[in-house]
């Protein structure tokens, strides 16, 4: 893997547009933690009852084997957790989930995202960060990472697709050969996974059989895309947002639309994209995990876009934030301290 994510052909018109909008700060808002205490809080979703729910990556204790990857070694835990905030009351409802620390870096990855299908089943992400075939050098458990897990409500988790071993079979993007399942969406029968290693979206079918959609091309200043999240838009269309790879620079990340199987950027002129979402009047709400002009330095951003394109920023208050979620009432939430173990927490922000 190289200079991606923590386990985390394009229109030159509508590109230089989104360089050329600026966001306006926005009128005072009240921002209230409704959970803590997290380890590495990362997708935030609405439950079928109503309950907020974000998946834990872990909290980086290497309980298992490990096996050198690219850089340092990463070694397997069972750490990874969700936990529901319902009536007011914060409950973790799924524990030991495969989780994965690396050695170097001393980043974590684990549960990456959650989507729900009917009246409770999850399907949730698992990470992996390095060539899909060292899986192997962990033993048994090497085949619970770099997947897509299904979550009944008692909290019990099957395997449910190997988004990893798609990478490794096709590569669809060319060499490194490296993946990290990331965001999720669950529509009807099929499921869409962006791969943050892998640089494209896939689809996995009701049977889980996994297929390619789109494949992402190097960002304007030839940084590897890393695509994160993937949402419905409005317009029955699938988006997804870029984070950008090394040395993470400033303007080049986005949201793509994507058009017969091609990404076509529609909101440009961002700066590590780690998630987005729609609000109910179609805004769009953009979740940058850090704004300094390099790497992961600054504080974590979010900026409101109108669906004229007007930009507001709502707040710059965030530390390393990863998820970004909003409610029917207007108000939004945000899992921040993304990448810390014990001091995770989701804000409820009321613009």
């Amino acid at each position: 893997m190289t200079s991606r994510i923590s386990r985390i052909p394009i229109s030159a018109s509508v590109l230089c547009l989104g360089l050329l909008l600026t966001a306006v700060p926005s009128n005072a808002q009240t921002i209230t933690q409704v959970m803590s205490h997290l380890d590495a809080p990362r997708g935030l979703a609405w439950g079928p009852e109503g309950g907020l729910y974000v998946t834990e990556a872990g909290d980086g204790t290497a309980t298992g084997p490990c096996t050198p990857v690219a850089v340092g070694s990463n070694c397997y835990s069972e750490t990874g957790k969700i936990t529901r905030l319902f009536h007011g009351q914060q409950e973790r409802v799924v524990t030991g989930l495969p989780s994965i620390f690396n050695t170097m870096r001393r980043d974590i990855v684990g549960p990456n995202d959650i989507s729900f299908q009917g009246r409770g089943t999850a399907f949730v992400t698992i990470g992996w960060g390095g060539n899909p075939t060292l899986r192997a050098n962990l033993g048994r458990v090497g085949s619970n990472v770099g997947v897509l897990l299904q979550v009944q409500p008692s909290g019990q988790w099957r395997f449910d697709a190997d988004i990893s071993d798609f990478e490794a079979a096709n590569n669809p993007v060319g060499v490194p050969v490296d993946s990290n399942p990331y965001g999720v969406l669950v529509l009807s029968g099929d499921k869409y996974v962006t791969d943050a290693g892998g640089n494209d979206l896939l689809r996995v079918a009701a049977n889980g059989n996994v297929s390619l959609v789109a494949k992402f091309s190097p960002a304007s200043n030839g940084a590897e895309p890393v695509p994160t999240e993937v949402e419905l838009g409005p317009d029955g269309a699938l988006y997804v947002s870029q984070l950008t790879g090394a040395p993470f620079t400033k303007g080049v990340a986005g949201i793509f639309k994507i058009v017969n199987g091609q990404p076509q950027l529609v909101q440009g002129g961002f700066k590590t994209v780690i998630d987005f979402t729609f609000g109910p009047d179609g805004s769009m709400y953009v979740l940058e995990h850090a704004s300094s002009d390099t790497f992961f330095g600054g504080p974590g951003r979010l900026t409101r876009v109108a669906p004229n394109g007007t930009r507001t920023l709502i707040t710059e208050a965030l530390n390393r934030p990863t998820s970004v979620l909003v409610g029917d009432d207007g108000a939004i939430y945000v899992s921040n301290n993304g990448v810390s173990v014990g001091t995770g927490e989701v804000l409820r922000i009321q613009p």
